[in-house]
């Protein structure tokens, strides 16, 4: 039996395993804290009570899915180089095992670098258009 969304909010993790069955058909995925039960529990009832999904969020969230905007900057292996011109002034940063070698100097990250070259407090990777700016 499905419970009400009353009742979710004062159910043990035992009775919240049930109603995960009852709701869903299939077994409580492993590692899901009783909390976590509950809201998803919850979250769940109330759409279906409501008659789903506002149209097209399900195909919005498999988009933001797909998009890479949030990804972090591709792999870097020693014996690369990154160069970026600043100021009229072409900076090179060469890939070395455990960090970064510029003008001489080896830093651990590309932040460091991008200060120094520009002033100001930078992204390294950013800097460096290893990750990409969030568009509209």
């Amino acid at each position: 039996m499905k419970p009400s969304l009353a009742e979710i909010e004062t159910m043990d993790r035992a009775a919240l395993i049930a109603a995960w069955n009852a709701v869903f058909g299939s077994p409580v995925p492993k590692r899901l804290s009783s909390p976590f039960l509950r809201r998803y529990l919850a979250f769940e009832m109330q759409t279906r009570e409501c008659g789903g999904l506002p149209k097209g969020f399900v195909g919005k969230l498999q988009k933001a899915a797909r998009d890479d905007r949030g990804t972090t900057s591709p792999a870097l292996k020693p014996g690369g180089r990154l160069i970026r011109e600043w100021s009229g002034v072409t900076q090179v940063v060469d890939v070395v095992e455990g960090g970064f070698l510029w003008k001489g100097q080896r830093y651990t990250s590309l932040s460091p670098i991008a200060r120094a070259i520009t002033g100001a407090r930078w992204s390294g990777p950013r800097f460096f258009g290893l990750k990409k700016v969030p568009g509209p």
